[in-house]
């Protein structure tokens, strides 16, 4: 989803629709390959210093395929000494006069760039890793996440000369300018939700600007990382500045926050965790961090809405991924005189996904990552069932192997209810009524959360008076889950801290330097 294309174009394009976001219009869906039956899964160790380690304590650790809830296979399991050993190799290679701290600018671009060539040819095998490891039907990944992979390293690349300093007219006889320096060492931990696109982010913009980094993967999902590892020594990256330890958040997540010797961390997660993150950093050594939390964001659809874009947006806005994304329009807000029809076609389009194991062809929706969210998804369904909304259609599991769970509709939602309040990232649509906009904008902004925000109308009075209000890192007008690596993200509230992506994401990896320097006479 993280392209130029939103969600909802993108699912469109896969199932026949127009990839301009107009469900009456019809193109032929992108050629597409056939995932791979036999992936070789060559890379399960710890990449140090461009070389592949056992973990020092022997351990490893299984990864499932969600799916069939069979194991893929054992990952050498990374703790507090494994992460002690790839951040003394990222601050060899961080040391004035090291090959990187040498490297022309340009030339960190030129190498960013060859990673994403690789990505690129390899985006056959990446793909089918994504599929099998993370649960993503083939397509997702295929035509959403690798793309997004790629323009998101070339995007970096073209930045790595560009971040410049300024001259400063400072008063008196001086001269003095500014130097943009990178942090250093920075941890950054990734979600399993997008495993390799969210790798992507996190490393594009610490090399364009010069850092070097050591990154833990999700526990669920390491496969599509470790295999960049080998792509990272063929594209000529030095070693130690680029170090994947695999393993689990309390232990080496743990290690990372609270080490003495790293810059910066960089997470992406729960809200729950990112505030143990930011706890360790201020209780090792202040540590920059930047935080994408949670979110439950809120989706306005006002009565004068292009109905059929608002439908179709809202539809994949929530179940995209098996709703397992941070920035899901969870809670759709629906004016009074269109609800009982907007409900209706909710319904009807959430009955035409496709469930099965996600290698399959024509699949849409495949399975939620793994049984700890499987059971608090469905918790929740049952909680909503009790606490008095409308159960329209699905609320319960699907099939007999893997972690399904049936899309699921609920109207009559009020706002109190836990699934109007809780993120549940699982395949679960919320639609509850309004009937002014003073009072679906309080009632959207009334959460700890503010990630993203959506809002459907052909008044550009009610959508600038909504983008102003709402308390939101992004707010889309008539679309929804339209990123893109030119755009900064990150949210407001409890959603996190700082940005990543666009120009703005390059600030949080560097650091600002003034210089002074005394002059005998100044001219202007």
């Amino acid at each position: 989803p993280f392209t130029c294309l939103s969600v909802a174009s993108l699912s469109m394009s896969t199932e026949s629709k127009s990839q301009s976001g107009d469900p009456k219009s019809a193109t032929t869906p992108p050629a597409m390959p056939a995932p791979l039956s036999d992936v070789q899964i060559k890379y399960t160790k710890i990449f140090i210093n461009n070389e592949w380690h056992d973990s020092v304590s022997g351990k490893t650790f299984p990864v499932y395929n969600p799916a069939t809830g069979e194991k893929i296979c054992d990952i050498q399991e990374g703790d507090k000494a494994d992460v002690d050993k790839a951040v003394k190799a990222a601050r060899e290679a961080f040391q004035i006069g090291s090959t990187w701290r040498r490297m022309d600018a340009s030339e960190r671009g030129r190498i960013l760039n060859k990673l994403a060539d690789l990505i690129e040819r390899d985006r056959l095998i990446l793909s089918t890793l994504e599929c099998i490891d993370a649960g993503k039907p083939f397509a997702t990944a295929y035509h959403a996440d690798l793309p997004g992979v790629i323009k998101s390293l070339r995007y970096c690349a073209g930045w790595a000369d560009k971040n410049q300093g300024r001259t400063i007219p400072m008063d008196g006889d001086f001269f003095t300018f500014t130097r943009h320096e990178p942090v250093g060492v920075c941890g950054q931990i990734i979600p399993w939700n997008f495993p390799l696109l969210m790798f992507a982010w996190k490393i594009a913009p610490a090399l364009c600007c010069g850092n070097t980094v050591v990154v833990k993967p999700a526990e669920q999902t390491p496969l599509s990382a470790l295999y960049v590892g080998s792509l990272i020594i063929e594209a000529g990256i030095p070693p130690g500045v680029v170090n994947i330890v695999p393993g689990y958040g309390p232990t080496a997540g743990a290690a990372i926050s609270h080490h003495m010797d790293v810059d910066k961390v960089a997470f992406t997660g729960s809200t729950e965790v990112g505030k143990l993150i930011k706890e360790a950093a201020g209780k090792s050594n202040l540590k920059r961090v930047t935080l994408e939390l949670g979110g439950k964001s809120p989706v306005i659809i006002f009565a004068d809405a292009d109905l059929d874009t608002a439908i179709e947006y809202a539809h994949h806005g929530v179940f995209y991924h098996q709703g397992q994304c941070c920035i899901a329009g969870s809670r759709i807000f629906v004016e009074e005189p269109i609800y009982e029809e907007f409900v209706r076609r909710s319904v009807a389009k959430a009955k035409t996904r496709v469930l099965g194991n996600t290698v399959t062809p024509g699949i849409t929706q495949g399975p939620q990552i793994d049984k700890e969210q499987f059971d608090r998804i469905l918790d929740l369904i049952e909680s909503g069932k009790k606490e008095g909304a409308k159960l329209e259609c699905g609320g319960s599991s699907w099939g007999d192997k893997g972690f399904f769970i049936q899309p699921t509709v609920f109207s009559d939602v009020k706002d109190d209810m836990r699934i109007a309040k809780e993120e549940i990232f699982g395949p679960v649509q919320q639609i509850m009524k309004f009937k002014t906009i003073d009072d679906v904008i309080k009632r959207a902004n009334n959460t700890t959360y503010g990630l993203a925000a959506g809002v459907f109308t052909k008044d550009m009075d009610k959508a600038l008076t909504c983008t102003s209000a709402l308390q939101a890192g992004t707010v889309w007008v008539n679309c929804y889950s339209a990123l893109s690596s030119q755009c900064p993200f990150g949210g407001f509230k409890m959603s996190g801290n700082g940005r990543e992506m666009g120009e703005y994401g390059l600030h949080e990896y560097t650091e600002v330097k003034t210089v002074v320097i005394k002059i005998s006479q100044k001219n202007s």
